[in-house]
Parts: C-alpha cells; sequence; structure tokens
C-alpha cells in the first residue's frame, strides 16, 4: 500500500488530537504537519516544504477560512489532494471547496475509520464523500422538476386563463383573435402537458396554484 504524507489543518485540538492518534497509529500514514489554521500551516512549512501528499483540511478555521485556504496551499503543494474535513454541509459550501480544488468532502460526524478509508481511496486516485453530502452533490444534478406553467406557451396560459373564466371555445378564438380550430388544437397541448382530461381539472388546477 503506497505511503499517505499527512496533513492536518484543524483548529479543535479534541478533533485533532483524534486523528492524529488514530491515523499515526497506521503504518502507511506519515502525518508530516500538524496546524491550527492555514496562516499556521504556511508558517511552518513556508522554509523547507515538508513531503505532503493529503491534506485534511477544516473549513472554519480561525483568520483564513479552509475555503479561502486552498488557493494559498495549492501553491505551496500543487500536487498535493485535498480532503475537506467540516461540520459544514451547505450546497454552497461544499461546491465552493469542489471549484476551488478539494477532490473530497468529508463532514465529522464521519467516523475515523472511514476518514481513514477516505485516505486511501483518495491515494489511490479516487474522490470520497460522506453519505450526507454525496446525496446533496447527486441532487444538484437530477433534473429539476419543471412546474406546470413552464410547460405552457404564452398563448396556452391566455387560453387557460379564457377557461378559468368560464369563456367557451368560441369566445376565445374571438378574444385572441384566432381560429376555434387553434384554440381545440392548443386545448389538445394543454391536456397532455398538465396531464389533464377536462376543463375542470384544468380550472382545478389553476384555482390551486399549479398553473
Amino acid at each position: 500500500m503506497e505511503q499517505i504524507n499527512l496533513a492536518i489543518i484543524e483548529d479543535d485540538p479534541l478533533i485533532r488530537e483524534s486523528l492524529e492518534g488514530y491515523l499515526g497509529a497506521n503504518k502507511a500514514i506519515s502525518i508530516n504537519v500538524v496546524a491550527g489554521s492555514v496562516e499556521d500551516f504556511l508558517e511552518k512549512t513556508k522554509v523547507l516544504p515538508p513531503a505532503v501528499n493529503i491534506i485534511l483540511l477544516d473549513i472554519g478555521l480561525p483568520g483564513m477560512s479552509g475555503l479561502e485556504g486552498i488557493r494559498h496551499i495549492r501553491l505551496v503543494f500543487p500536487e498535493a489532494d485535498i480532503i475537506m474535513l467540516t461540520t459544514f454541509e451547505e450546497d454552497d459550501k461544499i461546491f465552493k471547496a469542489l471549484c476551488a480544488g478539494a477532490c473530497s468532502y468529508i463532514s465529522k460526524r464521519t467516523s475515523l475509520v472511514h476518514i481513514q478509508e477516505a485516505l486511501f481511496v483518495v491515494r489511490r486516485g479516487g474522490s470520497y464523500m460522506s453519505p450526507s453530502i454525496a446525496r446533496k452533490v447527486a441532487q444538484h444534478f437530477m433534473p429539476k422538476e419543471r412546474k406546470a406553467e413552464d410547460l405552457l406557451s404564452p398563448r396556452q396560459k391566455q387560453i387557460v386563463d379564457g377557461i378559468v373564466e368560464g369563456y367557451s371555445y368560441k369566445m376565445i378564438a374571438d378574444k385572441l383573435s384566432i381560429s376555434l380550430d387553434t384554440v381545440r388544437d392548443h386545448i389538445k397541448r394543454i391536456y397532455r402537458a398538465l396531464e389533464v382530461n377536462s376543463k375542470a381539472e384544468i380550472i382545478r388546477k389553476s384555482l390551486e396554484g399549479e398553473i
């Protein structure tokens, strides 16, 4: 198994000590830098950068945040893989971190066993996400459900308005200066788009705010 040269940037002393104790017990993991902030890390690696191929980086740090720090860390360790280890699971922070250059994003609720597993997955060229975070990423790329209103053209919305107001097809045609056949053709398309079979269902959807 390939050697992992690890750096830990974490301001919580209890979490930092837990990571050092558990991960440091693995002979394949060498913890070469431990820092409580990005500034502290950059200071410790300024003169003679140690061997580092994976960095565990917190977001909520004193001074410069982990998100801000990614760019500065990359200048010193361009080849190192950065794993965000954080309590923040908001979509914007996840994607900002990944866009900035982090390869993985792990919740601090993740067990030490799985954090260690993540290190080896990343070292082998993979990416690791906590299940809750992986779900957020998947949901971000899932097709968004379209509202019924978005399925209708402007003309079809005008026809729906006419139906709701109680107009006949002939009255709608006259009001919109189109033929009766055109109105009927639009009605068929409206039925298909809204998955309804009657004017009553169109009126109900409109009254309930669905269109």
